[in-house]
This record gives structure tokens, C-alpha cells and sequence, in this order.
């Protein structure tokens, strides 16, 4: 049987770095009900939805890189064929993607890649809107540290020629910066990826708006002085909870803001939010409501529970944070006080509720709702250019103001690039 040969011994050849088998009792005729890619600097994931549960293997070979998945009892319809299609050439990890029958009952899709991955894949049960999912997550194999991204993205930017003491101007002294250190502040634009959060009745996705209200945000806090940003996610992909939190502490942020925009049953809803972590328990039953429904995320996002989160031991330190969750409290009810100005609050107070993304023990943190997408009125709203600029304006405004009442202390040189 040479072709059998001939398989073995490309399989020997190769250096395997990973083989896995997955059995989950599929059966025959198996329909993929969607496919979808998003690539992301952090890591480029590929959805596979399906009807019914999948059986796979996967391997990971070199020579050129590519990574390997068989899907057994799979038909090989219209919608796998769309796969090579949606493969970016600006994509950081796969280069292109072949799918085809590779004998009777399994159709086989070869990823080519760019380089060296470090690969996940996991099967997700239907959850929300959507069916089964196989998810394949291609992670570079050195993860991607935020603080040196950070640390490299700002030493992109030429330094500015100093003037020489007579071609400064006379008349005007430097005017003093009224943060006396550099501060950083982690921008967290809610949902992204598989997880859209709320849509809209004119179906705005919330993932969409969110993001373009914390880049926004992002450029006034970096044209401020002494003030840089960071955000957790600069595309649509998802990113874990617990992530999120991981990569504002390792920048040692001053600050983590989400930025949301809410939703509820009932389209008449409106106004804006802010809320903080509580230790004892909600302050009304719409926060926990609420707090549960944004926890959710992981759950629609799709996090591979097999995996530890690199970011897990450095976050959850101390859960005993009672003076950050003052800070937080000071930091929202300044936020709260700015977004007054500009729309209805829809509590005239900060509340508070177990928000997983905003466990960091030693970071004020707040979650802004700007606005709620399923009122047709405020979804308008958020869509509108010149009202995202006001948002973010008030959100910076009042940071200013909590920061003008709180100044920073003395952080580690790790953290500042003074």
C-alpha cells in the first residue's frame, strides 16, 4: 500500500508538536452552519459552527508550518467552501486555508501559517444564538507581553526637536501639567468577536460601538499630559474576562474603564450608568442583573476551559480590596457626574455588583454604561460621531477631575517612561 506508506512516513518526518483526539459521538452527516475568522495581534481564531457534535483530530506539523484538522462524519457543503475565502492577507498567523475531502466520511482542513503557533482548539456547547462551535485559537508561541507593547509603541514616536532657549517663545510659560506623573489608564471595550453583547432594533452590535468610543476616548487621554492609555482590544476579537483584567495589571494601570452600552427587555430604558465592584452583594437587583448578563461573556465569547490563563495568578491576588473599590467609587461618581451633562442618567448614583471585570485588587476600576442600544433613540445616539466625541470628552472629564482630587502616587520605574 504505498500511499499508506507514503503517509506514514511525511507523519515521522514531520516534527509533531502537538496531536490531539477529541470523541464525541458524532454522527454521520454533520452540517457546518457557519464559519468565521478573527484575526488579532493577540491571536487569530477560527469558529466552526455546526448542528451536532463533532469527532476531530488535529495536527501540527513543520516544514512549512501548517496545522491540520480532520472532521469525521462532516458534509462538505457551500459553507466550508466560503473558509478560504475569509483569510486576510494582513491575518498575523495564517497564510491561507485549503478544505476538501480527504477520504469518505472526513473532510480535512489544512491551515498554512505564517510561522510558529502555539495552537487551541476546544469544542463549545450551543449557548445563546448560537449551535455547537469547534473554536482553533493560533496564539504566537512567545504570548504577546502589553507592557512591552506599550513600551515599544511609544518609543515608535520620533521625540520632538527641543528649541533652543532663543527660539522659545517669551510670551507664553510651559503650562504645568496638573498630574504630576505619568498615569495609565486601561481602556476596556466591552464584548468583541464571537461575543457581539447587545444588538440594537436597528442592529447595531454593542462590541462595535464600544470600540469606537474607547479609541476615541483613547486619543484625548494620549494627547493629555502626563496621561497615556492602553486598550484591551484594538479590533473585533474576543478577549477572556479574566484577560482583561490580567493585561491592566500587568501594565500597572492607575485606572481600568469598560466602556458598555446597555440593554433591557423593555426599549423605553435610557440613560447612563456607572458601576463598580461590590464585595457584599449587589446594590439593586437590575445591577445584579446586570453583573450576571456581562459575566456572561466568557460563556458567548467562548473561553477554552482546558487551558490556564497565564494572566489567572497574577489577578486574583486579594479579594479583600474595600480601599480600591473607594477609589472606584470616587473615580465613578466624578465619570457619573460628567455624563449628567450630556445625557439622562438612568441611576443618579454609582451601584455596585460582582463584575468580574473589574476583580483587579489594586486598580480602581469602573464600568461605564454610556447609553442603552435597545432604545431606537439612544441607539441612534451611540451611532452618531459627534456623540461619541462628547461621550468620550465627559469620560475624560471626569477622570481629570477624580485625578485633580486624587493624585496619583509614586509608581515603579517598570511602569513610566519618564
Amino acid at each position: 500500500m504505498p500511499r499508506r506508506r507514503d503517509v506514514l512516513k511525511f507523519a515521522a518526518a514531520s516534527l509533531t508538536l502537538l496531536v490531539s483526539r477529541v470523541g464525541a459521538g458524532a454522527t454521520a452527516g454533520t452540517s457546518i452552519l457557519a464559519v468565521r475568522v478573527w484575526p488579532a495581534r493577540d491571536y487569530t481564531r477560527v469558529t466552526l459552527e455546526h448542528d451536532q457534535p463533532i469527532k476531530y483530530s488535529h495536527l501540527l506539523v513543520k516544514d512549512p508550518e501548517r496545522l491540520v484538522l480532520d472532521l469525521e462524519g462532516v458534509e462538505f457543503n457551500s459553507v466550508l467552501q466560503t473558509l478560504p475565502s475569509k483569510i486576510l492577507d494582513s491575518d498575523p498567523y495564517i497564510k491561507l486555508i485549503r478544505a476538501g475531502r480527504n477520504k469518505p466520511g472526513v473532510v480535512r482542513l489544512v491551515i498554512e501559517l505564517k510561522g510558529e503557533v502555539k495552537p487551541q482548539v476546544f469544542s463549545l456547547k450551543p449557548v445563546g444564538e448560537y449551535g455547537h462551535r469547534l473554536v482553533l485559537d493560533l496564539y504566537p508561541v512567545e504570548p504577546i507581553d502589553p507592557l512591552m507593547a506599550l513600551l515599544e509603541k511609544t518609543g515608535e514616536a520620533p521625540p520632538k526637536a527641543e528649541l533652543k532657549p532663543a527660539e522659545r517663545p517669551a510670551e507664553k510659560p510651559a503650562e504645568k501639567p496638573e498630574i504630576a506623573r505619568l498615569v495609565t489608564i486601561v481602556l476596556d471595550p466591552g464584548h468583541g468577536g464571537e461575543d457581539p453583547g447587545a444588538i440594537g432594533r436597528g442592529g447595531s452590535h454593542e462590541k462595535n460601538v464600544t470600540l469606537s468610543v474607547a479609541r476615541r476616548l483613547k486619543e484625548k487621554i494620549d494627547a493629555t499630559p502626563n496621561m497615556r492609555s492602553v486598550l484591551t482590544r484594538d479590533g473585533d476579537y474576543f478577549i477572556p474576562l479574566q484577560q482583561r483584567v490580567g493585561k491592566a495589571r500587568r501594565v500597572q494601570a492607575d485606572l481600568f474603564v469598560s466602556v458598555h452600552a446597555d440593554a433591557f427587555i423593555k426599549s423605553t430604558a435610557r440613560g447612563s450608568s456607572v458601576f463598580v465592584l461590590s464585595e457584599t452583594g449587589a446594590s439593586s437587583s437590575a445591577a445584579r442583573w446586570l453583573a450576571n448578563k456581562e459575566n456572561s461573556a466568557d460563556l458567548v465569547g467562548g473561553v477554552n476551559l482546558g487551558a490556564k490563563d497565564p494572566y489567572l495568578a497574577r489577578t486574583l491576588l486579594d479579594l479583600s480590596q474595600t480601599a480600591t473599590i473607594n477609589d472606584s467609587l470616587k473615580l465613578g461618581k466624578d465619570v457619573l457626574g460628567e455624563l449628567g451633562r450630556i445625557n439622562t442618567l438612568h441611576k443618579g448614583q454609582v451601584e455596585q455588583a460582582g463584575f468580574a471585570v473589574l476583580k483587579a485588587p489594586d486598580i480602581p476600576s469602573i464600568l461605564i454604561e454610556t447609553a442603552f442600544i435597545s432604545n431606537p433613540e439612544e441607539e441612534a445616539r451611540l451611532n452618531d460621531e459627534a456623540y461619541q466625541d462628547r461621550m468620550a470628552d465627559a469620560i475624560l472629564k471626569g477622570i481629570r477631575r477624580y485625578f485633580a482630587k486624587n493624585p496619583p502616587l509614586a509608581k515603579s520605574k517598570l511602569a513610566r517612561l519618564d
